[in-house]
């Protein structure tokens, strides 16, 4: 479905552990105050990407899937601590991790996204969970599809969300998206990063960067982030050309995300 290690990474082991620091936590809640007319709009930046209004999902598949996800990457952190002593053998996919996250480092804004779209995109081959596991749908974290090289769109999406916090951008401007592809009928994970106000989307269909409103014929479904899994409002989608009607929205069946 759906190099050598520097220096730089005693910084990528201080800032891994923010992305999947705990449970999910608690949604703030916000007050709303008056605006005087007189004064100038203040424009403010989209939440989510696509400027989309989105709810929490509290249970389900999905919510399950990126928990454990999660637990997985606590768990490689541990091997990533691991190889700040030299005395100690650091894995091949370990360092190669390292080594994609220093290049994001060294760069900042545009370039960094891409720096690190490009280097996931190219050290994983395209695979089904069902021809490299056996199974209809697998989510892995990233040195675990970095050991294999393969894997599908989620796993990309998942190493390049860690990729990119761990790279010093902010855990509240990056995310996974879920969409379903309405030209082919299927289902697709990327990440997203935001900058600049806008929404950048990494794919790993493509090498060049997107913003969400260029993603050509695609209905928005879920975002998943360090807060956990929202579900895009149905009634924010209800124009949009989907096979769904509005309000049954769900997530899709094990296996249809497309790699």
């Amino acid at each position: 479905m759906f190099g050598t290690i520097t220096a730089r990474s005693a910084v990528l082991l201080v800032l891994l552990p923010l992305v999947f620091g705990g449970p999910v936590s608690a949604f703030a809640q916000f007050q709303v105050s008056a605006i005087d007319p007189a004064e100038p709009a203040i424009q403010t930046s989209p939440a989510q990407p696509f400027g989309l209004d989105a709810a929490p999902v509290t249970s389900g598949e999905l919510l399950t899937k990126w928990n454990g996800v999660g637990a997985a990457i606590r768990a490689e952190n541990e091997v990533l601590a691991g190889c700040r002593d030299a005395a100690q053998p650091c894995p091949a996919a370990a360092q190669k991790f390292l080594a994609v996250v220093a290049d994001g480092l060294a760069r900042t804004g545009r370039a960094r996204i891409g720096v690190i779209n490009r280097a996931i995109n190219l050290a994983i081959e395209p695979v089904s969970d069902l021809a490299q596991w056996g199974v209809l749908d697998r989510w892995s974290a990233p040195l675990a599809t970095l050991t294999s090289g393969r894997g599908d769109c989620e796993d990309y999406a998942i190493a390049k969300y860690v990729a990119l916090t761990a790279a010093g951008v902010s855990a509240d401007d990056v995310k996974l998206v879920i969409v379903r592809n309405l030209a082919a009928g299927e289902d697709h994970a990327v990440a997203a990063v935001r900058l600049d106000d806008k929404w950048i989307v990494l794919d790993n269909r493509r090498l060049t960067l997107l913003e969400d409103i260029e993603m050509p014929r695609v209905l928005p479904l879920f975002v998943l982030d360090h807060d956990g899994v929202k579900q895009f409002a149905p009634t924010a989608v209800a124009d949009a050309p989907a096979t769904t009607a509005p309000g049954e929205i769900t997530v899709a069946a094990p296996g249809s995300l497309a790699f």
